[in-house]
C-alpha cells in the first residue's frame, strides 16, 4: 500500500515542478496563437496583417472599428479562413485529448483514439451512404458526416459488448483485443462494399484519407457541443487517470472504480472522436504524436498531459492543415498525408529512443 501511495505522489506535480509546468503552458498557447494566426493570414490571397487584426477586434463585445478590409477580403476572412481554422483546432484539440484519454485507461503510451474500432466503424459507415445514397447534394443534412459518426460509436459499442459479455469487469487486454477484432470485421465489409461499388472509390478514399474543407460555420457549430461535452469530461477524470496508471487492482485499493472510470473515459473520447471524424474524415497520428510529446517533456501525469495535448492537438492539426493547402496550391494535399509524414518520422525516432534506454 506505501508503494501504491507513493507511485501516485510521483505522479503528482511538485512545487519543484511548476515552474517547469508554467513554461509549457506559456509556449503551448504561444505556439496555438501563433498556428492561429499563420491560418488565418497564409493563403493564395494575402490579407493585411493590421487588417485581420482590427476586423478580429472589431467582432469583440462593445468595441466597434473599422478593419478597412474590402468585402472580398472580409468575405475571405470570415467565410473561408476563420471557420476552417476553427474547425481544424477543433479537431486536432479533440483527436489529442480522445487520445491522451485512451492512452490513460490502457496504459498504453502509444494508444490512439481509433484504437476500439472508430476509424473502422467510421469509414464503413461513410462508406455505406457514398455507396447507396451517392446523390445528396440536394439533402437538407449531409448524411455522411451523420452516418460516420453513428458508425464510430456502433464500433466502440459493440467493442464493449464483445469484451464484457462474458465478464463484466473485463481487463484492458480483453477490450483491445475486442475492439481489434471489430475493427477487422468492419473493414472486411467496407473493403466488399467499396468493391462491389468500385465508382465511388475516389469519393471513399477522398473521406479516409482526411479533409477540412468546410461550407462556413456549419460544421464548427455541428462539432461543438460535443468537443465542448467531451473535454470537460476528460478534464474532470484527469486525477483518476493518473491513479489508474498504477494498476487496476492498486487503483481499486484507493477507492478508484475502475470499470466505471474506464467506461466513462472511453465513452467521452470516443464521443469526441466520433464527432471530429464526422467533419474531418480520418486524420491519423493527431491522438498519439501530441500526448507522447506532451509525455516526454512536461511529464507523465494527467493533470498536465491532458490539457497541454489539447492546446498542442489544436496547434498541430491547424499547421498541417496550412502545409496541406499551400504546399501543392492550388492542388489540396488530404490532411491525412501530411500527418502520416509526420508521424511516420515520429515513431523511429521514438523506437530509436527506446532502444538506446
Amino acid at each position: 500500500m506505501t508503494g501504491v501511495a507513493e507511485h501516485v505522489v510521483v505522479a503528482t506535480p511538485s512545487i519543484v515542478d511548476r515552474p517547469k509546468a508554467t513554461r509549457w503552458w506559456i509556449a503551448a498557447v504561444l505556439t496555438l496563437v501563433g498556428a492561429a494566426a499563420a491560418g488565418i493570414l497564409v493563403g493564395p490571397a494575402g490579407l493585411p496583417v493590421g487588417g485581420v487584426l482590427l476586423a478580429v477586434v472589431g467582432r469583440l463585445p462593445f468595441v466597434h472599428v473599422h478593419s478597412g478590409l474590402s468585402p472580398t477580403e472580409s468575405a475571405i476572412l470570415w467565410q473561408i479562413r476563420m471557420p476552417r481554422m476553427v474547425l481544424g483546432g477543433l479537431v486536432g484539440w479533440t483527436l489529442a485529448a480522445s487520445g491522451a484519454g485512451y492512452q490513460g485507461v490502457f496504459r498504453n503510451p502509444l494508444a490512439d483514439p481509433y484504437l476500439l474500432g472508430a476509424a473502422a466503424g467510421a469509414g464503413l459507415g461513410a462508406t455505406l451512404m457514398i455507396a447507396y445514397a451517392p446523390h445528396t447534394s440536394g439533402w437538407l443534412v449531409d448524411p455522411v458526416p451523420l452516418a460516420a459518426f453513428a458508425g464510430a460509436i456502433a464500433a466502440v459499442v459493440i467493442s464493449y459488448v464483445v469484451a464484457t459479455a462474458t465478464d463484466r469487469r473485463a481487463g484492458s487486454a480483453t477490450i483491445l483485443l475486442a475492439g481489434l477484432a471489430v475493427a477487422y470485421f468492419f473493414t472486411a465489409v467496407q473493403t466488399y462494399i467499396q468493391q462491389q461499388h468500385s465508382a465511388t472509390l475516389r469519393d471513399v478514399y477522398t473521406w479516409i484519407l482526411g479533409r477540412l474543407t468546410t461550407s462556413g460555420w456549419h460544421e464548427v457549430w455541428l462539432v461543438l457541443p460535443y468537443v465542448v461535452a467531451s473535454s470537460a469530461v476528460l478534464l474532470a477524470h484527469r486525477r483518476l487517470l493518473d491513479v489508474l496508471s498504477v494498476g487496476d487492482d492498486e487503483a481499486a485499493t484507493l477507492g478508484v472504480d475502475t470499470v466505471r472510470t474506464r467506461l466513462i473515459v472511453v465513452g467521452a473520447a470516443t464521443l469526441g472522436t466520433a464527432a471530429a471524424v464526422a467533419v474531418s474524415g480520418l486524420i491519423g497520428f493527431v491522438g498519439i504524436i501530441v500526448p507522447h510529446m506532451v509525455r516526454l517533456g512536461a511529464g507523465a501525469s494527467y493533470r498536465r498531459v491532458l490539457p497541454l495535448s489539447m492546446l498542442g492537438g489544436a496547434a498541430f492539426l491547424i499547421v498541417a492543415d496550412l502545409i496541406a493547402r499551400t504546399v501543392a496550391s492550388p492542388a489540396e494535399i488530404p490532411i491525412g498525408v501530411i500527418t502520416a509524414f509526420v508521424g511516420a518520422p515520429f515513431f523511429v525516432l521514438v523506437l530509436a529512443r527506446r532502444s538506446r534506454l
